[in-house]
């Protein structure tokens, strides 16, 4: 048996996230408190308390998702599990590097802060949003941009799963095609409620930003096979890896792609870790003959027993 651990993105936070470990396990502790020495005693409030209206802001919200990842990813590593690749969605490609071995917990948590504070303050707000689309196939999703394209830039930002794709771009060209897909037999239509349009091109003037940032940080080779959002790819280059984090911000999230990338490599079980359960839900749809643990609450851990049996 050869395990994957995933870890989420942004839109998986809650207040109180990530308590229960800290309450359990030294492990997790340790990385907390590493978290409050490097963003101050107050952003470990904010995780375990709140207010949900601060924990929601970008620039709060990514160093608060890497942190908590990273506390209950220190406790797997307890179990002894053999761990064979890693991928995270979006913001969580951070947390699989740090897992890896490429970056450095404490370096990364002011830089997914900084991502986070370019990120907003790429478009105005208003300007940008951002939709999922379920029911119908990639290509048809990539008609309607094209075709929605008409009334502004809007193009495919994650490619979740089959049957599940969610749109990127200006405000206009987003309701248009909404309208499109409803008209294209789409299943379900939601425009999502986010600060800002990720994952495509009008967040081009993020990477420069960013890329000085990684510029000041020491990217390793990762010691376990890490999959990139971009090219749905293993990488090992420090220099390419820096390069992709740069492009990720304004490129299409190619997770399906990405977990095939793992099954193709071998990979027969995968553990989605960290807050929300959106993860094994998509695995669910992607793989739904291969085994996903998902790991989210202290309690959750006790079910790795069972994976960690079956090792061979």
């Amino acid at each position: 048996m050869k395990t994957a651990i995933l870890f989420p993105g942004q839109g998986a936070q809650y207040a109180g996230m990530g308590k229960d470990f800290y309450d359990r396990f030294p492990e997790a502790r340790t990385v907390f408190d590493q978290t409050a020495q490097t963003m101050g005693s107050e952003f470990i409030d904010l995780i375990f308390s709140g207010p949900e209206s601060k924990l929601q802001m970008t620039e709060y919200t990514q160093p608060a998702i890497l942190a908590v990842s990273i506390a209950i990813y220190n406790v797997l590593e307890t179990l002894g599990l053999k761990i064979s690749g890693f991928a995270g969605l979006s913001l969580g490609e951070y947390s699989a590097l740090i897992a890896s071995g490429a970056l450095s917990f404490r370096q990364s948590l002011p830089l997914v802060q900084k991502r986070g504070i370019f990120m907003q303050e790429a478009v105005a707000a208003g300007e940008g949003s951002m939709a999922a689309i379920m029911g119908l196939s990639h290509g048809i999703v990539e008609k309607v941009c094209l075709d929605a394209a008409a009334e502004g830039l809007v193009s495919p930002a994650n490619y979740n799963c089959p049957g599940q794709i969610v749109i990127s771009g200006s405000t206009a060209a987003i309701q248009y095609a909404v309208r499109l897909a409803r008209e294209a037999g789409a299943k379900k239509v939601t425009e999502l409620k986010v600060s800002a349009p990720f994952h495509c091109a009008l967040l081009q003037p993020v990477e420069e930003r960013l890329a000085r940032e990684l510029d000041k940080i020491t990217v390793e080779k990762p010691q376990i096979p890490v999959v990139f959002n971009i090219s749905a790819q293993f990488a090992e280059d420090p220099s390419q890896i820096k390069a992709n984090l740069v492009s990720q911000v304004s490129s299409p999230i190619l997770w399906e792609q990405s977990i095939r990338t793992l099954i193709a490599a071998g990979i027969d079980s995968f553990i989605s870790l960290g807050p929300g359960n959106s993860l094994s839900r998509l695995m669910k749809r992607i793989a739904p003959e291969l085994k996903t643990f998902s790991v989210e609450e202290a309690g959750d851990i006790d079910n790795l027993l069972e994976l960690k049996c079956n090792e061979v």
